[in-house]
């Protein structure tokens, strides 16, 4: 991030300085831990850890400034709320870059996808910086656009919704460029009154565009497909998809172990990722690599390479035992868990697939539904053996049990120590196993072990 001053950060958030102000802050951290020589250190309350009682440590590993609500010793701006204040030193910050170079933002939002779609872009543009992992809110938002400065000539942020209000929070710090909505699906769901209710949410995103911004809209999508009426008359629409109507649009879609090629405009695209749910990242990709001038030999090439470059997100990992682990266990919702199902058909071939499958969360009153549907889903695709870890997500399993799966063909366990047991005893050469879960499910930490990634 470009140096900001004490004096520069008070004034932007509206905080009283209790120090020097011509101290240079390099960089913004909200964990102590991750404090370095020049950083700002933000403390934030909360029910079990109050981060004000780190100010110390963090000023121990290099920290020469803290944003606080009460005086505490060292450096530091006391204000009344530090996430809003993080807000506005975030939304101060971006201005000011913008104002000296010709930086462009990037928000994408979407129920499933962002990630991938962020990790693409990332690798097409170049002076880029991008979200880490999936920090997407009040806090991770403002955080990764202080990391931009004069040498970002583009910055991609995910936009997560957990509440009404949310994106247009977020773009109120960060005021778009480009807009981008995959899809609405049935992910988190459960904090919204309906389903209609997280798609308004969702198209807010559109008001957040600066003047002669671009939105990107999934044709494929229905809901998100009416969203191109809310685009504003200074703006322009870019649709993505499959149907007729996309104007980026893949044709010619072909699978081969699960990785997926097409063409747009005559422009082929092979995907080194894994899943034909990636069809839908890449379309995505490729229209705001339009939007940004990319040429499109160039983007097709750039996004054809990219592999999984966030954790736990369609990782294939080739054991020397000669079993493959598909980890998509990041997180789940009924379309990427079905995407995923799919892409482990396509990638075991003759091989035995294994579905290890923990729990969809925020889906609400939907989710006892959604979770006998999986169940469904996995015999009519075929599944070798599903196996369902964990009370959540048990009506997978009962689904799988009632639709045709006996004896071998399905199990259920509790704990991820008992899933690791029964694969040691029945998994062997050849076999694909995916494990996919919501984060909360704590499946990642089965794949972990699966893929040798545990330490």
């Amino acid at each position: 991030m470009t140096h900001l001053t004490a004096g520069w950060i008070a004034g932007a958030v509206g905080g009283t300085l209790h120090g020097d102000p011509a101290i240079e802050i390099s960089s913004v951290v909200k964990d102590s831990r991750d404090a370095a020589p020049g950083a700002l250190y933000i403390a934030f309350g909360g029910e079990r850890v109050d981060g004000h009682d780190y100010v110390t440590a963090a000023r121990d590993e290099g920290a020469v400034l803290s944003l606080v609500t009460r005086p505490v010793s060292g450096d530091h701006i006391v204000v009344e709320d530090t996430e809003r204040a993080l807000g506005e030193l975030a939304k101060a910050h971006l201005a000011r870059l913008r104002e000296r170079g010709s930086l462009r933002v990037v928000g994408i939002t979407g129920s499933n996808g962002k990630t991938t779609t962020k990790d693409l872009l990332a690798a097409v543009v170049d002076g880029v910086v991008a979200t880490r992992g999936n920090l997407n809110n009040a806090i991770g938002l403002p955080l990764t656009v202080l990391r931009a400065d004069a040498d970002t000539d583009v910055l991609v942020l995910e936009m997560g919704a957990d509440a009404a209000g949310d994106l247009a929070y977020l773009t109120g710090i960060a005021p778009l460029d480009v807009a981008v909505v995959l899809g609405v699906g049935a992910a988190h769901v459960g904090r919204y009154a309906s389903r209609e209710a997280l798609a308004h949410e969702k198209a807010s995103i559109l008001a957040g565009l600066v003047p002669g911004g671009v939105a990107v809209l999934n044709a494929d999508d229905a809901i998100v497909a009416r969203m191109a009426s809310r685009v504003r008359g200074d703006a322009s629409l870019i649709t993505f998809g499959t149907s007729a109507e996309a104007q980026v649009r893949a044709t010619g879609v072909e699978l081969d172990a699960g990785r997926a090629s097409f063409a747009i405009d005559g422009v082929q695209i092979s995907l080194s990722l894994v899943g034909e749910h990636h069809v839908t990242n890449a379309l995505a990709a490729f229209a705001v690599a339009r939007a940004l001038g990319v040429e499109p030999q160039d983007a097709a090439a750039r996004i054809g390479a990219a592999g999984p470059a966030s954790p736990h997100r369609m990782a294939l990992t080739f054991r020397e035992d000669g079993i493959r682990i598909l980890d998509d266990s990041y997180n789940a919702s009924p379309e990427s868990m079905a995407a995923a199902l799919k892409a482990l058909k396509g990638i075991a071939g003759s091989g035995r697939s294994i579905a290890v499958l923990g729990a969809m969360r925020e889906l609400g009153e939907t989710s006892l539904d959604e979770h006998f549907r999986i169940g469904l889903l996995a015999v009519r695709l075929r599944i070798d053996l599903t196996l369902v870890v964990g009370d959540e997500a048990k009506a997978i399993y009962d689904s799988a049990v009632r639709e045709g799966s006996w004896g071998d063909e399905a199990a259920f366990v509790t704990t991820i120590d008992e899933a690791e047991r029964y694969l040691n005893d029945v998994a062997s050469e050849g076999d694909t196993i995916l494990v996919k879960a919501s984060h909360g499910a704590d499946l990642w930490r089965l794949a972990d072990r699966l893929t040798g990634a545990a330490s």
